[in-house]
Order: structure tokens, then C-alpha cells, then sequence
């Protein structure tokens, strides 16, 4: 029987995380390792300066009391998997909102994902897009979601994963019924529109505080191959191969010629 660990950054209780247990649980044995509460945009972070403790919630269910979703595959190939036994694959979601553009370097979601293929295992994020601050989410729930992972995960069953070492699948869901859903579609990552809005306030002894906002999901009118953005606003899955080399190749001489 294939081993699939699922992980996410919504933590134990996302019904995301839930829905893509349900999903998977015919394909294989699944073992969940998550973190105890929301880790959103927490990035590809490791927890060094504190002790992390697994806290079983059922067989084969747990979460790691405060840790991020890098910690939770790091450290579930320690606890539940051997060097003999490890998964055959990752599966990091399903996050509830968009990981697309440069949002993939903030996400928790993705570097769950990250940190299976350093690992040697190949891995894929999900990401659910919403609209209407998550209205479409309660609309339609996550069938699209777990039709098109079922559909991926199955395929590379059968076959084989489709990327080198270190490179993993971001796939990301647009909000939309699964008969309207055109299919899938290989694409970029986009380039995100980002504005810097924070809100001020000040708590009931006047201390100021502040608390970042969420950004609209604009992006970029680019040229060349469609973008992650654009797939999910033209109605199909989009699935972008992410690699962990960040070089800017395309720079490499003229930075040598500047020096």
C-alpha cells in the first residue's frame, strides 16, 4: 500500500486538511502531520529555539504542538516514517486561499511541500481559491479539489512523478463548480500586484499596534506561457512546477561583466 502524508499551515482542524484525507484515503495509507494552529505565510521556516511535541488525535492523526509545516515533514520522517519506511509522496494542503505568483515564497502550504523534496520525496501543495472572502468556499466546498488531486495522485501511481529532484507541484483550484472546470492547465508563476496595507490601532491602554491586510489577487498582463493567474480566471486547475533553485540564471554573465 502507498504511504501519503498530507500536512498544511490552516492547521489539524482545516476542513481543507479534512476533505483532502477524505479524498485520498482510497489510494493509499494516509498519515497526517499538522501544525496545532494556523501557520499561513509562515514560509520555509524551521522551529530551532523550542522543543516541538506530537500530540496524537487519533491513529495515523497528528498535531505538533506549535510548529510549522515544514517542521511537521521534517519531523514526521523522524517519528512515524524510517529510513526504510518513508512516504511516497507529500501532499501539503488543501490551503484555504490562492498560492500563486510570489505568494508560493510566503506560503506555508508550499514549503511543506518544499521541504518533502529536500527530502527526497516527491511532493504537490494545493491551494483552493476563493471569492468573496472565502463565500465561494462555503458554496462549493472542495469537490474540484479533491477530483483533481484524486486525478494527479493516481497518475503518478500509476506511473511515475513527473519532475527532477527538488521540484514539486503547486496546483492551485479556481472557485468554480467541478462541471464548469475546463480541466488542467501547465503554467507559470505569475507576477502578483501587491499593495503594503496594514491597519493601526490601538488596544484599551492605547498601546499602537498593527495588523497586516490581505491584498486583493491582482497580477501582471504578461507575455509568453499563461500564468497561474490567468489559468484560474479562464476556469482550469493550474499546475505550476516549482523548482527550489532560485539562481537568476539569465543574469549570471552580466552580473560577471559588472564585476
Amino acid at each position: 500500500m502507498k504511504q501519503i502524508l498530507v500536512t498544511n499551515d490552516d492547521g489539524f482542524e482545516s476542513e481543507g486538511l479534512l476533505a483532502l484525507v477524505e479524498a485520498l484515503k482510497p489510494l493509499g495509507h494516509v498519515i497526517v502531520v499538522a501544525p496545532t494552529t494556523e501557520k499561513s505565510a509562515c514560509g520555509h521556516s524551521l522551529t530551532l529555539t523550542r522543543p516541538l511535541n506530537f500530540v496524537e488525535i487519533e491513529e495515523d492523526f497528528y498535531k505538533l504542538d506549535d510548529g510549522t509545516p515544514t517542521d511537521c515533514v521534517f519531523l514526521a520522517l523522524n517519528k512515524v516514517f524510517t529510513k526504510e519506511k518513508r512516504p511516497d509522496i507529500v501532499i501539503s494542503g488543501i490551503n484555504i486561499g490562492a498560492n500563486m505568483g510570489e505568494d508560493i515564497t510566503y506560503s506555508g502550504t508550499a514549503s511543506g511541500a518544499m521541504e518533502a523534496v529536500l527530502q527526497g520525496i516527491p511532493a504537490i501543495a494545493v491551494s483552493q481559491v476563493y471569492r468573496d472572502r472565502g463565500a465561494s468556499i462555503n458554496e462549493l466546498g472542495y469537490e474540484l479539489a479533491k477530483e483533481s488531486i484524486v486525478t494527479l495522485v493516481k497518475k503518478i501511481f500509476a506511473d511515475e512523478f513527473p519532475l527532477p529532484s527538488r521540484r514539486f507541484l503547486n496546483v492551485n483550484i479556481p472557485s468554480i463548480p467541478s462541471s464548469e472546470c475546463k480541466g488542467f492547465k501547465v503554467t507559470r508563476a505569475g507576477n502578483r500586484l501587491y499593495t503594503h496595507h496594514a491597519e493601526v490601532h490601538h488596544n484599551p491602554r492605547g498601546k499602537e499596534y498593527y495588523w497586516i491586510g490581505l491584498p486583493a489577487l491582482g497580477w501582471m498582463e504578461t507575455q509568453g506561457h499563461v500564468t497561474d493567474f490567468e489559468a484560474i480566471n479562464d476556469g482550469y486547475v493550474s499546475i505550476t512546477p516549482v523548482q527550489l533553485d532560485m539562481t537568476s540564471y539569465d543574469d549570471i554573465h552580466s552580473l560577471d561583466a559588472w564585476l
